[in-house]
């Protein structure tokens, strides 16, 4: 689109966002940003394609003492990971006051500790980036709130106040803490929305400043080298009395302006967005598969490949894989197993009974996990997510007894990831073969804690030779990721199709209607061999053997025919 037409999309977006607030210097002030970004160089990026693969980590989960971190987790992504891992999630960079980064300070600034914008441009030179963009919420400490408590006119309306004719009655909360929270101001007491904890004061996007600025920040990001920005609890940005608060068409216009923008001043940036719900409200934000979220975060997939792989059957699988396929030429899924938070359990509501969830939570509890609750509006608690390390989460006790039998396990649930229509990511913890880290949920009393040990680089780097659970896991899934990109017909936009194998088995085919290539895909869910019948003859990729009709699967064991 030209700039002009660009700019008549992003007014259409604005009326619609702002109604009768809408007024005609909004688009004067958006004239003047493109204006100014115009001015800007910005490095180009390339479509996805079936070699992209995505790598999340934070910019100090490898380190070496008394250096900053980035250049650490550099020189390990170069000697060990290079063309296995395209793209780098890198959580929260910023400096920061809690929850691990996502209360930030300054969202302009890279906290000095990982070192510097120099060194993110530097590892974009080698790494596509993906930058996490905490829209919703800022740190009570950054010198937007501290402005707004001490009367500084310019952060007056950033923030939400509590006003007692607003109905908050359905709001969604994704936690137990109260919704307000008191703040001692220069003229008094301010009692502001906070959807997620005290130190995370939610903005007011109703405040066209505070959208310029983000639309500012946003930019910057693109310029200084993000090729995907993940926007991070965007279901939250707008409020709306006697409303859910959450999956507002306001929220949803937002995204589209920002889709615009990024369209305009660098193409094939992956606008990605974060929203832990149930499925159906969760690939709304695809909009018309054109014009909202390049991609949208997989989250009943994490939770379903481990219920298949605890009670080896697939039938939930396949029932829910068969609503998933091709979405458009340039939207598509963010498919994950583990992060930086635990295994969402909302994304499991309408395809998950009450008795298969809690079979979940015993399990993760009797795995040396946690459990994460969120508040209900009728005042009950519900599970909201399993705090534990992957791995750890698949063990079946009793069952997975050897290492061998674990590893499997762990790269079967990998290849059903890699196998899925999207984009794959992969935890850090779940690339190294990490296991729960019990001390650091004990010493913070944060159950997330027990996926986000830090690595000392020479320690995981002489493990990643000598420890045969670290090792196993972690070339595994490297050599998976090498036969990956080499086929067309895993194209994040290829389709897909799933199999009728049995309730052990789990199969798909995709199918890359552009190059003819197809690949039939078969993992064996349980700890005992199993035999299947596929439609399709060929050659397993990955072992190089001839399959025709009937084949023995062991346990745990998958295969990529052609």
């Amino acid at each position: 689109m030209t700039k002009q037409q660009v700019l008549q999309s992003v007014e259409s977006k604005l009326r619609n966002i702002y109604g009768q607030d809408y007024k005609e210097a909004f688009m004067e002030t958006f004239e003047e940003l493109f204006d100014k970004w115009e001015a800007h160089s910005f490095q180009k990026a390339a479509p996805v394609s079936e070699e992209n693969v995505y790598l999340i980590t934070y910019g100090d989960s490898i380190y070496e003492e008394g250096k900053q971190t980035l250049s650490s987790l550099h020189t390990f992504l170069n000697e060990r990971v290079k063309g296995a891992i395209t793209d780098v999630h890198l959580l929260p960079m910023f400096p920061y006051t809690s929850d691990d980064g996502f209360s930030v300070v300054n969202y302009r600034e890279v906290d000095s500790k990982l070192g510097d914008w120099a060194d993110i441009e530097e590892l974009s030179d080698d790494y596509r980036l993906m930058f996490d963009f905490v829209a919703n919420h800022i740190s009570k400490s950054s010198r937007w709130f501290q402005g707004y408590l001490n009367g500084d006119p310019t952060y007056k309306d950033y923030f939400i106040e509590k006003d007692d004719t607003f109905d908050h009655s359905q709001v969604v909360r994704p936690r137990t803490s109260p919704l307000y929270h008191e703040y001692e101001g220069k003229d008094g007491v301010k009692t502001t929305w906070t959807t997620f904890s005290e130190d995370q004061v939610d903005l007011n996007f109703r405040h066209f400043p505070v959208l310029v600025e983000t639309t500012d920040i946003l930019l910057e990001y693109a310029s200084r080298g993000g090729t995907s920005i993940r926007l991070d609890a965007i279901g939250f940005i707008w409020k709306e009395s006697g409303t859910s608060s959450i999956h507002l068409p306001e929220a949803h216009e937002i995204i589209k302006l920002w889709r615009d923008v990024m369209n305009f001043f660098k193409p094939h940036t992956q606008i990605i967005t974060e929203t832990n719900v149930p499925h159906k409200e969760n690939i709304s934000y695809f909009g018309d598969g054109n014009d909202e979220a390049n991609m949208v975060y997989q989250f009943s997939l994490p939770p379903l490949v481990l219920f298949s792989l605890t009670t080896h059957n697939g039938e939930k699988l396949s029932e829910w894989a068969r609503t998933i396929d091709t979405v458009s030429s340039d939207a598509t899924y963010f498919n994950f197993l583990a992060s930086h938070d635990g295994i969402g359990m909302r994304p499991t509501e309408g395809i998950l009974s009450e008795e298969e969830k809690q079979l979940l939570v015993d399990k993760v509890m009797e795995n040396g996990g946690r459990v994460s609750y969120k508040a209900n509006p009728d005042g009950s608690q519900s599970v909201y997510e399993l705090n534990i390390n992957y791995s750890a989460a698949l063990v079946n006790k009793g069952e997975d007894e050897t290492e061998e039998l674990e590893v499997k396990k762990m790269l079967a649930a990998h290849a059903i990831l890699l196998s899925f229509v999207g984009v794959p990511a992969i935890y850090y913890h779940s690339l190294l073969g990490s296991h729960n880290d019990e001390a650091g949920v004990e010493a913070s009393g944060i159950n997330r804690r027990i996926n986000r040990e830090k690595l000392e680089l020479g320690t995981v780097m002489e493990e990643l030779e000598q420890n045969s659970r670290r090792k196993g896991i972690f070339e595994g899934l490297k050599d998976m990721i090498a036969v990956r990109q080499k086929e067309s017909a895993f194209s994040p936009y290829a389709g897909q199709e799933v199999l009728e194998l049995g309730p052990r088995l789990f199969g798909l085919v995709r199918s890359n209607q552009e190059t003819s290539e197809q690949i039939t895909f078969v993992v064996n869910l349980a700890a005992a061999s199993t035999e299947a019948t596929l439609p399709h003859s060929g050659v397993d990729v990955l072992s190089g053997k001839t399959v025709e009709g009937k084949v023995a699967l062991r346990p745990y064991e998958f295969m990529w025919i052609k």
